[in-house]
């Protein structure tokens, strides 16, 4: 299996004012959050990346492209609406100020597992449909370009606090205790036997230690689906 790049789109002007995007058409990064996708285009412009794959709304196409135009070469892009926002329901569009007051935003916080919008999904749809995607395009990369292999995917908040709790073997109720900023960058390496988390919800900092080594002729990379007793030696630094 390959490794997975999570990019949370940058912040919007429904972020700022405290809306409830969901899947509304239109809504786009703000000057703050086009920085942002900036700076995450950068980061990520030293990783080797097999392809990139985003969710079709407006604020993830933006960060999408940012990534791109960072780079010195082309980079496959396609949309998969397996990892679009949440189908938020009747809850699309209104402020989270006054969502707060709905007896149902207590179930989305202690328990979400049991959540389910009125009119969209449920939390637990929305984990399925997502864990599903990224796992499909993980096993595609893997197939056509090996193990070594190295993803991004840009989506929304929930979606990869979602995935990362999957990876985590945490049950969908704790997901809340997962912090996925604007434009953030989490990591996850999946392997035959468990998903290893390498990072989560990071700002800044080189990425270009998630670059595989290059192998000599005729020797090959230990697979990695071992957890190291002890902790490891990490990446190389050079």
């Amino acid at each position: 299996m390959a490794t997975l790049i999570l990019v949370r789109h940058g912040r919007t002007t429904a972020n700022a004012s405290g809306t409830l995007a969901g899947r509304t058409p239109g809504v786009r990064l703000d000057e703050t959050g086009r920085r942002q996708a900036v700076v995450a285009g950068e980061r990520l412009a030293p990783v080797r990346l097999a392809g990139l794959v985003t969710s079709p709304l407006e604020r993830c196409r933006q960060t999408a492209k940012a990534i791109v135009a960072a780079r010195d070469g082309e980079l496959p892009l396609t949309t998969d609406k397996g990892i679009v926002e949440c189908d938020y329901g009747q809850w699309q569009g209104r402020s989270l100020k006054e969502l707060a007051k709905e007896p149902l935003w207590k179930t989305v916080q202690t328990q979400p597992s049991a959540a389910a919008f009125p009119g969209g999904e449920s939390l637990l749809e929305m984990q399925a449909r997502a864990v599903a995607a990224v796992r499909r395009h993980d096993a595609a990369v893997a197939a056509e370009h090996g193990d070594d292999a190295i993803w991004a995917a840009v989506s929304h908040g929930d979606i990869i606090k979602s995935i990362l709790a999957d990876a985590l073997g945490m049950h969908l109720d704790l997901f809340q205790r997962l912090h996925v900023d604007p434009a953030s960058i989490s990591v996850v390496r999946y392997t035959g036997t468990r998903p290893f988390v390498l990072a989560t919800n990071t700002h800044a900092g080189d990425l270009a230690w998630l670059n595989p080594p290059v192998r000599k002729r005729g020797r090959r990379r230990p697979a990695g689906a071992d957890a190291v007793v002890g902790g490891g030696a990490g990446p190389a630094t050079s």
